[in-house]
């Protein structure tokens, strides 16, 4: 399986995902910059955290413009795997392949430190490897993390299952039901506030985020074993 890790002005957890799927998932990876226009000879897209375009205006605001952007739509289109994360998340949000939007954490505090999260529901493509309500730890590090949805949005992402991920006990950023990462109703476009590129080593704290990736990756070879 083919990876594309996009790269916008101001990203800094890209390395982060390039080396969790080269190093530990030993799949193919390579950095996009975000003026490419053609991301057909990828099998997934992987959008990272940090700070597109220095979150002027509000975070992923000026990044969901960027030329790869349009090809990121057609891959999700495609019914592809996406994955955003953090600022990646925010830019599925502004592009609008997934609802709601983001706000200052309740702080008002830029967050930093590893949460326990619930594993809402397990029968996605990128959920598969874990246990429903399974308690993981991932990292977080934001400071507008903050999901807000209208009433009738989160009935809809109740109802279809798209709430993937909750915050376990305490709520880092109060966002709204604890929500920390939703999917499209398609279920091939996850967004997602905590890091799991960051949590693929026991060295490191945790590998919790390993099977997320693993989940992926296992998804699209039975897919392709099927369609072969």
């Amino acid at each position: 399986m083919k990876f594309a890790v996009i790269v916008f002005p101001g990203s800094n957890c890209d390395i982060d995902m390039y080396h969790a799927i080269k190093d530990e998932l030993g799949e193919e990876v390579e950095y996009v910059w975000h003026d490419a226009d053609n991301l057909e000879e990828f099998d997934g897209v992987l959008l990272p955290g940090g700070f597109s375009y220095g979150d002027y205006l509000r975070s992923g605001a000026i990044a969901q413009f960027s030329t790869v952007m349009a090809e990121v739509v057609k891959a999700a289109e495609q019914g592809k795997p996406v994955l955003g994360v953090c600022n990646g998340f925010q830019i599925l949000l502004e592009v609008g392949l997934l609802p709601g939007a983001m706000r200052r954490n309740e702080s008002l505090s830029f967050i930093c430190e590893t949460v326990p999260l619930k594993v809402k529901n397990n029968k996605t493509l990128f959920t598969s490897q874990y246990n429903e309500n399974e308690v993981i730890q991932i990292p977080i590090a934001h400071g507008e993390g903050n999901y807000y949805c209208d009433e009738e949005t989160l009935k809809g992402l109740q109802d279809n299952g798209q709430i993937v991920f909750t915050y376990d006990g305490k709520n880092p950023n109060g966002s709204v039901n604890d929500i920390a990462g939703i999917t499209n109703t398609k279920g091939n476009v996850l967004g997602m506030m905590p890091h799991p590129e960051r949590a693929m080593e026991d060295l490191l704290g945790s590998s919790d985020g390993k099977k997320l990736f693993q989940s992926i990756v296992k998804n699209w070879r039975e897919s392709h074993v099927v369609n072969a």
